[in-house]
């Protein structure tokens, strides 16, 4: 999508706020010994109580308002009876429409007590998605993305998840510019236009490299199995650097 006009802004902002909402919602309501079925509750509760429709459910009949992720766990986890439990390393990805827009945000949430390792893990993962942030603006290459994130990882001794990418959003919940890679790819040549709407979302991993499927139709692991966070804005590309739109409420 590209947003060229006040309205596409509007409405953007408008449902950039209200998953960021709810994803700080969830976050402040995890607690050890709660399923992740009942942490859903509450973000499907939160997001019809703004007239907004949870977007995995509404594009590609996922079974949850949100995505739930733990420990091994790194996307599209299912959510269900699993009990979240003190150590846990828990990832929740929020993305809703409403009027027609559509945005998307996530964020890991480590369930204390924590080791400073995982401490680390989650203060660098937020730390390499504004990496990735800092090299949005129109006229600017894609490639600087992931060229930035992966500067950061290999700098503070991380790995990369390599095949789950940034993607566009706006008008439905996957659209163009689809596979932007938060890791460097040398073949990536597009070229950021203004008011392109789409995703930063860097997976950065304590030794996976990659995502692999499980025993459901949804449920993605990482490979080799390692400790791994996601964190993901939704933003606009404009002259002035990312216009995020995924921010909550002060």
């Amino acid at each position: 999508m590209t947003a060229s006009s006040e309205e596409d802004v509007a409405g953007l902002t408008r449902i950039g706020r209200i998953v960021a909402d709810t994803l700080e919602a969830m976050g402040r309501a995890i607690e050890p010994g709660m399923t992740t079925r009942e942490l859903d509750g509450i973000g499907r509760a939160f997001l019809e109580s703004a007239g907004a429709r949870p977007a995995p459910e509404l594009a590609y009949g996922f079974p949850g308002a949100t995505c739930i992720s733990v420990n091994e766990e790194i996307a599209h986890g299912i959510p269900g009876e699993r009990r979240i439990g003190p150590g846990d390393l828990v990832n929740i990805d929020v993305s809703a429409e409403k009027d027609g827009y559509f945005a998307d945000t996530g964020a890991s949430f480590a369930v204390p007590p924590v080791t400073r390792a995982v401490e680390r893990l989650c203060k660098d993962g937020r730390r390499a998605l504004w990496a990735g942030l800092r090299a949005v603006g129109a006229g600017r290459p894609l490639a600087g993305i992931g060229q930035a994130v992966g500067s950061f990882a290999r700098k503070n001794g991380y790995t990369l998840v390599r095949n789950l990418a940034s993607h566009g959003v706006g008008l439905s919940l996957h659209e163009e510019p689809t596979a932007i890679a938060t890791w460097p790819d040398a073949s990536e040549r597009r070229i950021m236009t203004e008011g392109l709407v789409f995703t930063v979302e860097p997976f950065l991993s304590l030794g996976a490299d990659f995502a692999e499927d499980g025993d459901d139709p949804w449920t993605l692991y990482s490979r080799p199995r390692a400790l791994t966070v996601q964190y993901e804005h939704t933003v606009i590309a404009t002259r002035n650097g990312p216009l995020v739109l995924t921010m909550p409420r002060a």
